[in-house]
Parts: structure tokens; sequence; C-alpha cells
């Protein structure tokens, strides 16, 4: 068992508390870091699980990036692309639509594209989730090359 993030051996200590907070192999040092963006920006912890999945699929995420309006929970700017994840989906009101709606047009206007994602694709299919990410990257990668 060794942390995700800086490959250090992990104790049964630590490696307990990461999985019990976030359901992740993280080192007593990087866990912190990660309750920390929870606490401050309410970083939904699926936006952390997607993070370390991408890593480990050889992207290179960022975490609570701001875009210049808000923070976005990963962007991967590479391709232009800002991941949301949607911990409330299924209790969305016309007001919230409409913020998406004028957050969208916003990250469209600085070439960004931007992509809602319930939390519990992440929860229950993380894998496929990568997998269905790392499509949308290669084709947001050739429509680049193109222009």
């Amino acid at each position: 068992m060794t942390c995700l993030d800086c490959n250090k051996e992990l104790d049964y200590l630590d490696h307990k508390s990461a999985m019990d907070l976030l359901g992740l192999e993280l080192c007593a040092k990087h866990k912190g870091r990660m309750e920390k963006l929870i606490k401050l920006k309410r970083t939904p912890k699926e936006a952390i699980q997607l993070y370390y999945g991408l890593k480990n699929a050889g992207v290179n995420p960022m975490l609570e990036w701001w875009d210049g309006k808000k923070s976005v929970d990963i962007a991967i700017s590479r391709v232009k692309l800002n991941i949301e994840i949607d911990t409330e989906y299924h209790s969305i009101t016309h007001e919230q639509a409409i913020n998406d709606l004028e957050e969208a047009m916003h990250s469209f206007r600085n070439g960004f594209t931007t992509i809602r994602i319930p939390h519990v694709l992440i929860k229950y299919y993380l894998k496929e989730t990568v997998d269905n990410i790392l499509g949308i990257m290669e084709g947001l990668k050739a429509n680049i090359k193109v222009l």
C-alpha cells in the first residue's frame, strides 16, 4: 500500500483513515491537503477520486482550478476541458439550470468545454468514467489540431 500521490509506504492507520474519508490510498500529508480542499472549497470527494483516476491514466488534471469566474472541480488545460461534479443533480431548480448555462457560456467564450458528471457515476463506475473522459479528450485534441 503506497500513497497515490508520492508513492510513500502507508501504515495501516494512514491507509484506513484515507480509505474511510476518500476511498483512496493517500499518506497523511496528501490526505490532509484533500481534507483542506473539501473544507475550504467544498470539493466533492468524487472529484478527488476522479482526479486520481485521471492521474493514474496519464492525464495531468488540476483540482479546483480558477477559470476567472469561479473554481472548477477539475480542469484539463491541455485540451481546454472543465469537469464539474454534480452532487445534487436530482433536485435542480430553474435558477441553478440558468447558472449552469451561464457558466457553460463563460467557459465557451474562453475556449473551454465544460462537462457535468453526476457523482454516482464516479462512485460506482470510476474506470468507465475515466475511459469516457479520455475519449472526450481525444475528440477535443482532434478539434484543436483542426483549428
